[in-house]
């Protein structure tokens, strides 16, 4: 596979989350609501497309949560089902699925509905109380020692060494500017400011391919490889072939995050993925420099 740049998502490529930001994102919803979804429900909604945001992720699993107390009866897998099948998908495509309540019920799930606490609390059980101090400001709604520190790196220094020497090298991330600093950091990964979007960026998310042609753009590339996590980045790369026919886009699924072991596979090849990899550092053999 020849390309001339790479780029590379955070979570559940360069660092493993599970402890992380998924943990925070269910014992968000259950300290704010009483009642949470586990981890398969949390990938379920992951899959269901449109929740490169964790913070809207958390929302929507609240959310579900809500909705089930008054009266919706669904499992978390009919909900996601319903948002995957949505045009829109993601936090709009949740609401919609609420809709299906009696209209007193629906108010009664957004009176109950308090987004701004969660992501307080979210972020509080992220980052822990010296990060949030410094990072949002104020006290922490709740006391955490800070998830952000149980980040094992799944990225190999020799990796990161061989692919910036013979690629460009950018990240796409969902994460704010400062949560990708530090998880970059934490790698070794050394990327200017330029070849980076975030949360931050006027960008839209993902699957929107804006930010990955854009960084193609950037490098003046002709040939770019994505590699991800979740099925939302194997859509990217496929929304940015759709959108710029000038390039070529592959989309690498690497199973270290939510999707793993056969099931995991499968799920990138129905999606259309170009390459499967066990770990990002498989990309050191696939890949070849565009000049080779």
């Amino acid at each position: 596979m020849q390309v001339d740049a790479v780029v590379l998502d955070i979570d559940g490529v360069l660092v493993d989350v599970a402890d992380s930001y998924r943990r925070a994102i269910i014992e968000s919803v259950d300290r704010v609501c009483g009642k949470t979804v586990d981890r398969e429900g949390v990938q379920a909604f992951k899959n269901a497309g449109g929740f490169n945001n964790d913070w809207e992720l958390t929302d929507a699993a609240a959310l579900f949560v809500l909705a089930r107390r008054e009266g919706l009866r669904m499992d978390v897998e009919a909900f996601t089902d319903r948002i995957a099948a949505d045009d829109e998908g993601g936090i709009e495509a949740a609401k919609r699925v609420v809709g299906d309540l009696p209209s007193v019920a629906q108010a009664r799930v957004r009176d109950q509905w308090d987004t701004e606490h969660l992501r307080e609390v979210f972020q509080a059980l992220y980052l822990g109380e010296e990060l949030y101090r410094e990072l949002e400001g104020g006290d922490p709604p709740v006391s955490s020692s800070g998830y952000i520190h149980d980040e094992p790196t799944l990225v190999d220094p020799e990796t990161l060494a061989d692919l910036t020497d013979r690629f460009d090298v950018g990240v796409l991330t969902g994460r704010p500017a400062a949560e990708a600093e530090i998880a970059l950091e934490r790698v070794g990964l050394d990327v200017p400011e330029e070849h980076r979007i975030t949360m931050d960026d006027p960008e839209a998310g993902k699957p929107d391919p804006e930010g990955l042609v854009a960084l193609a753009e950037r490098f003046d590339a002709e040939r770019v490889a994505f590699a991800g996590d979740t099925l939302d980045d194997v859509r990217t790369a496929r929304n940015a072939a759709c959108e710029d026919e000038s390039r070529v886009y592959y989309g690498i699924g690497v199973l270290t995050g939510g999707l793993t072991g056969k099931d995991g596979r499968h799920a990138f090849s129905a999606e259309g993925a170009d390459a499967v990899l066990g770990d990002v550092n498989g990309l050191v053999d696939l890949l070849e420099s565009s000049d080779d």
